[in-house]
């Protein structure tokens, strides 16, 4: 039986954690598998004043939210497994997400490790000399030729995919070759923001195709705006001009003067006289 003071240490937690949950809009949560102590310090210090970070056990977080009785907090109940990080903030939920994802550091594979992206390895010199290591880099698939007294990788070889384990040979493999194929960090599970949860899959936003689709997006309102000669506060310049230059064009044409085109208009009659008189002068017989 738990002894009197650890009951009070623990009701003592609970309190705790009810006052750090109404204190925040946003509330995530983040496996803490693989990372390491002084990446989370680190974490810790970057998110000073926008984002509380805390360690606590998944038992007293769900009897602090049985006791607080709020529905949409049950939510977060689902999540209460495996070694978690709470993170409590007032922050936008996917710019949270983005600085765990930017807070990520590349390290070298150990066996079991996922690979966090597609490992291509390049050819090219491998600057090991020849030995063991050809029947090293042959068994995880890489072709390979001796020259200039180093071992060379033929081709450009895929040997892993994202997401896909790597076994304790290609991580060998990797190491000696100096190839990081795996991020260490923290990963967001869920959000809880003003009562609606986010699972961590949703968190995460392409942020240079977001903005390349915006580019074209607007290249693109713009272009119609022009076209079908909507004036915005963008697009009222260039629809001037575009008028202005019409109106010119159609002066000219019409021999309409005014004050833009009169000057253009006597150049125009001068050499259409210069012109007629050439002809007139050609057409004269020879004396």
């Amino acid at each position: 039986m738990p002894s009197q003071a650890v009951l009070e240490e623990k009701s003592g937690e609970v309190e705790e954690i009810k006052g750090i949950l109404q204190g925040y809009k946003s509330i995530g949560i983040a496996s803490l598998k693989k990372v390491r102590a002084s990446q989370l310090q680190g974490m810790k210090k970057n998110f000073a004043g926008k984002v509380y970070v805390r360690v606590l056990k998944n038992t007293l977080m769900k009897l602090a939210l049985e006791s607080m009785g709020k529905e949409e907090l049950k939510a977060l109940e689902g999540y209460l497994e495996g070694s978690n990080v709470y993170l409590f903030t007032n922050e936008n939920p996917f710019k949270l997400a983005l600085m765990l994802e930017r807070g990520k550091v590349k390290t070298t594979a150990k066996s079991g490790d996922t690979a966090a992206m597609d490992v291509v390895i390049p050819a090219g010199n491998t600057a090991q000399p020849p030995g063991p290591v050809i029947s090293q880099l042959n068994a995880v698939g890489l072709p390979t030729r001796i020259e200039s007294g180093s071992v060379w990788i033929s081709k450009d070889t895929l040997v892993v995919r994202k997401g896909e384990p790597i076994n304790e040979r290609l991580a060998g493999v990797l190491s000696k070759l100096g190839i990081k194929a795996v991020e260490l960090g923290i990963s967001m599970r869920a959000v809880l923001d003003e009562g609606l949860m986010i699972a961590g899959e949703r968190l995460h936003v392409d942020v240079e195709g977001t903005r390349n689709s915006l580019i074209q997006s607007n290249s693109a309102a713009f272009a119609l705006s022009l076209s079908i000669a909507y004036p915005t506060k963008e697009t009222i310049g260039a629809l001037l001009q575009t008028a202005h230059q019409k109106a010119i064009a159609l002066s000219l044409g019409a021999a309409v003067p005014t004050k833009e085109t009169i000057g253009d208009l006597i150049r125009k009659a001068n050499a259409e006289m210069t012109s007629l008189n050439t002809v007139i002068e050609k057409a004269k017989p020879n004396a």
